[in-house]
């Protein structure tokens, strides 16, 4: 994590905007997704195991033809298995929201 990233463990906010947030708080996740009114998603094609392949949200106008919705308990299942962390943005540095997030695995070397 750098300097200008904090883990949270839920239901905190940013201390300044722009500000890069960490967590793996479900509840965290999904206010965040659904006040941009983004959809769980996956990439058809990508399921490994018993679980969704690569995650991704399907937000309104951002093109998601590629993405396949499904539902929030899969979509966590997967982030789940997986030890992912939620990378995230509430707001640009210049006040506006931000749709930014990355999902990494803190295990992962190349991560």
């Amino acid at each position: 994590m750098t300097k200008s990233e904090r883990e949270t463990s839920g239901g905190e906010h940013e201390d300044y905007e722009g500000q890069t947030l960490v967590t793996d708080d479900h509840d965290t996740i999904r206010k965040w997704a659904e006040q941009r009114k983004a959809e769980p998603a996956t990439v058809p094609g990508s399921e490994h195991d018993d679980h969704a392949g690569v995650l991704r949200f399907d937000f309104p106008a951002y093109g998601g033809e590629g993405l396949e919705t499904i539902s929030w308990d899969d979509w966590f299942k997967a982030f789940d298995a997986r030890g992912l962390k939620f990378k995230y943005q509430e707001h640009k540095k210049d006040g506006s929201e931000s749709n930014f997030f990355r999902l990494e695995n803190p295990d992962r070397e190349d991560a």
